[in-house]
Order: C-alpha cells, then structure tokens, then sequence
C-alpha cells in the first residue's frame, strides 16, 4: 500500500495527542512509533509547521537529549519551559539549553503501545 507524507503527519498527531499530561516524548520516539524510525526530524518540521493538526501538546516533544528545542513553534522563547512546568515537568538551564531529565519524566513506551498504534494506523489504512 502507498503512505504519504500526510500519512505520516496523521500517525504523528495521533502519537503526539497521546504523550501523557506531565510527561515528554522525543522526536524520534515519535518517529518510531509511527513506524518511521529514522524520521525525527520530519516530526520536527511538522511540529514547526503545524502539519499534525488540532490539538497537539507540542511542548511535551523535546530532543533525544530532553533539550526543549521546539522554541520556534511557540509564540514566545520559553512557553514551552512555561508549558511544561505547568504539567509539574522540572526543566533546569544547561549550557546546552534548557532541559529536562528523560529518565523521570520521559513518556515510558513499551511494545504493547507500539502494536497499539499500530493498530489505530492500520484501522484508519494510514
């Protein structure tokens, strides 16, 4: 079956709306549980350009690092530190930018959430 790039965009909004209040996901996550592992940066760009649709919690999407790097798509520099520690996410200025520590705060996947979007996509033939 041909997938799009629209296709891809879709899985990632629906990934993106499931990342849990309080906690991140990293681009490349996301990617991969869209089935696209080497697309972190498409996440990115769609993120940047608000190809996922409505709704998307963006500031919970940081780098593989926990560097919040999406300042870009937000309207001021640090709405998503605002964001995030809204949600109870402790983000700490490093020299690489602002951060948070993946290990506790890190959206936790396992298979089984894997072979759930897999699924979902297979469902809506995306």
């Amino acid at each position: 079956m041909f997938s799009s790039g629209f296709d891809f965009y879709e899985r990632a909004g629906i990934v993106c709306r499931s990342i849990p209040y309080g906690k991140a996901a990293t681009y490349g996550q996301i990617a991969l549980l869209c089935g696209k592992p080497g697309n972190a940066r498409q996440v990115g760009y769609a993120l940047n350009k608000g190809r996922l649709g409505e709704d998307i919690p963006a500031h919970r999407v940081v780098n593989s690092k926990g560097i919040l790097s999406g300042a870009a798509a937000f309207d001021t520099f640090d709405m998503q530190k605002m964001l995030l520690q809204g949600e109870g996410v402790k983000v700490e200025r490093t020299e690489g930018g602002w951060k948070i520590d993946l290990k506790k705060y890190g959206w936790k996947t396992m298979l089984e959430d894997a072979k759930r979007f897999r699924q979902i996509f297979e469902e809506k033939g995306i």
